[in-house]
């Protein structure tokens, strides 16, 4: 499943810059921060995201195709916030929604999505 894009579109004007209130200190939500391939510009988008040790999953609930999924692949890192601590996550690929390489905390809430988005946590 793929949520609708008219949900991600309202998401991005009314729910996001709510959700940036709490995401960065309320887990499983995040903070991903990254920067666009074309503009060059900073931004940061909530998400979904699950930590097992060094390894990060989030789960791609608009798909795999969104900006700031490929812009992180261009990038090949990002930052991320997750209970207020700062990490840069290497590495980043995505992953079926059944992968056995899913967080732990994840598996269930996966099986709803297509994809995850995997990577390695560094501390920052």
């Amino acid at each position: 499943m793929r949520l609708p894009n008219a949900l991600a579109r309202f998401n991005k004007i009314v729910t996001n810059p709510i959700q940036r209130q709490w995401a960065p200190h309320l887990p499983p939500f995040a903070m991903v921060e990254h920067v666009g391939r074309k503009s060059g510009q900073t931004y940061s988008n909530p998400v979904l995201a699950w930590v097992d040790r060094d390894k990060l999953t989030i789960i791609l609930t608009y798909g795999r195709h969104t900006d700031w999924v490929r812009n992180v692949q261009a990038a090949g890192s990002f930052a991320i916030v997750r209970k207020d601590e700062r990490y840069q996550v290497t590495g980043p690929r995505i992953v079926p929604s059944d992968s056995p390489d899913i967080a732990s905390g994840a598996k269930i809430p996966a099986r709803l999505f297509e994809s995850a988005l995997l990577g390695t946590l560094h501390k920052a």
